[in-house]
């Protein structure tokens, strides 16, 4: 557990240099209201010997309470990758600067060293299994921020998921799971949003009228590894161990589409699982408005966004009207 010393250093840190005129002249959420960050790390959970770490981004000289929370986790296939590699601080950063908090976290890594790692030697059980094993961890990291949402500065109500690849998938598992309760006075909570990036989900029940939540989904129709509509991930071949059926994008959009719930799904055609990391730089600003727009003010909009691949040859999976015109 962290000790209150610790936590009570960091904030002296991040309000030391308030600037009040500064703020009141910047729209929280859709302009920076800080050209500062201030970055600490804390131990959420330890299991089996190994510690799970998350970094908390805040704006500097923000004295605001109430701050919409951002909690990301990185991809790489459960098996690598990690809370700070290159472009998770710059991204984080630019969320914190728009007054938000934002949060990159570890979770384990449960495909690690392992000979058949996460693809199609990878037994369909173990894949679930190790979606399980994310999503927990991603509860009790929420679990933890929202215990220390006094010194943080957070309202538990206003907490967005963001996901790439892993991350993707480990965040609409998360984010479509019914209310949770975190022993808040308030009672249950719910995400309050979630981005995915090149994510899928194994089962669309658990996405009904209660478990739904503002979704902004970028893919790529001819993503190898995590299918854009309804596929067996990685493409596994049937009778393959690793042979599970997913649901990416298209089919989370069309679901939300019939539960008349809101979502934004961006697709580009032709293009791979590069849709993991690319709107982090390149839409930067589409993830900003939706944030901004379906969480913090509400809106129930339904968008769908197709933009045309530099590529030029076709993909050999699944093809879309809307990509051939």
């Amino acid at each position: 557990m962290i000790m209150r010393s610790i936590l009570t250093y960091f904030f002296v840190v991040a309000f030391c240099f308030v600037s009040t005129g500064y703020l009141q002249a910047q729209q929280r959420y859709t302009e920076e209201i800080s050209d500062g960050v201030t970055v600490g790390t804390f131990t959420y959970a330890t299991k089996n010997g190994e510690n799970l770490d998350l970094d908390v981004y805040m704006p500097e000289s923000d004295p605001t309470f109430d701050r919409a929370l951002i909690i990301y986790m990185h991809g790489g296939g459960f098996s690598e990758g990690s809370r700070n590699e290159k472009g998770i601080p710059e991204f984080c950063s630019k969320l914190a600067r728009l007054g938000y908090v934002s949060v990159s976290i570890s979770y384990r890594l449960t495909r690690k060293d392992t000979p058949t790692g996460f693809g199609c030697d990878c037994l369909a059980n173990d894949k679930l299994y190790t979606f399980d094993q994310a999503v927990e961890d991603l509860q009790d990291a929420t679990y933890f921020l929202i215990e220390q949402r006094e010194q943080f500065g957070i309202d538990p109500h206003k907490i967005i998921l963001i996901g790439s690849s892993a991350g993707a998938e480990t965040a609409l598992n998360t984010a479509y799971q019914p209310p949770y309760c975190y022993g808040l006075d308030s009672g249950p909570v719910s995400y309050a949003g979630v981005v995915a990036m090149a994510g899928a989900i194994p089962d669309l029940e658990k996405i009904y009228a209660e478990s739904a939540v503002p979704s902004l989904l970028f893919h790529g129709t001819c993503d190898e590894l995590v299918p854009y509509a309804t596929a067996p991930h990685r493409h596994c071949k049937e009778g393959q161990p690793g042979y599970l059926i997913l649901h990416g994008s298209f089919d989370i959009a069309q679901k939300l589409q019939q539960l008349n719930k809101p979502f934004w799904l961006h697709t580009t055609c032709q293009a791979g699982h590069e849709m993991a990391s690319v709107p982090m730089t390149k839409y930067f600003d589409i993830i900003k408005d939706f944030c901004y727009r379906f969480v913090i003010k509400g809106s129930k909009e339904q968008i769908r966004t197709v933009e045309k691949s530099e590529k030029k040859t076709s993909c050999e999976y699944e093809s879309f009207k809307f990509c051939e015109k």
